[in-house]
């Protein structure tokens, strides 16, 4: 069974949110969340929940890192988002409240559990590879790999790789970054997304 959609979903999917037109969808990075949530299927909502819960097994500055990796303008921390784990919290209640509406919400099933775990040690070298990211880069998202899901380390790695000039993944490369997408049954267009980066042969 494939997933629900065939573009990203998730928390990395709400990372892709934070680009140099979001805040035509709100004032705050809040209510650039909510709306987008509003607009979407409980699925989505469901998804971007159950990341979010998972990013709260790791540290605070460790949520910050890979926030700020995966999203093109996220406002700092601090004043406006509060920590890492204050913003993270933030998304799952927006998740609450949206999903709050829905009296007979059906949970996730099939594909859209998969945890990617039997593909961890793909993802980690997947990530451990990715020189193009800072170091601190890589160790937040080896943690995410290993104490969240590798499914869901994979997405922002993906999600990373669009912010970073560097990034240029040979053919090969790619075609092992698909494998991992075709494991965790991504729809066609979350590793896909990566494709413009590829060198030429």
């Amino acid at each position: 069974m494939p997933r629900f959609t065939e573009f990203d979903f998730g928390v990395s999917w709400v990372m892709g949110f934070f680009h140099q037109d979001g805040t035509h969808y709100g004032d705050t990075a809040a209510e650039i969340v909510a709306n987008h949530l509003t607009g979407w299927s409980d699925e989505s909502a469901l998804a971007v929940r159950r990341d979010a819960r998972t990013l709260g097994n790791l540290p605070s500055q460790t949520l910050e890192v890979l926030w700020n990796a995966g999203a093109e303008y996220l406002p700092s921390f601090g004043t406006r988002l509060g920590s890492g784990a204050e913003w993270t919290r933030t998304v799952v209640d927006l998740c609450d409240a949206r999903l709050s509406t829905e009296p007979d919400l059906r949970p996730l099933t099939g594909a859209d559990t998969e945890d990617g775990t039997a593909c961890l040690d793909a993802v980690v070298a997947e990530i451990e590879e990715a020189r193009f990211l800072a170091a601190e880069v890589r160790a937040a998202l080896v943690d995410c790999a290993r104490r969240g899901t590798p499914d869901l380390a994979f997405r922002v790695l993906l999600r990373a790789m669009r912010h970073v000039r560097k990034a240029s993944p040979s053919p090969d490369r790619y075609g092992r970054l698909e494998a991992v997408g075709s494991a965790l049954q991504y729809g066609e267009f979350v590793v896909d997304n990566v494709r413009f980066l590829v060198e030429e042969p």
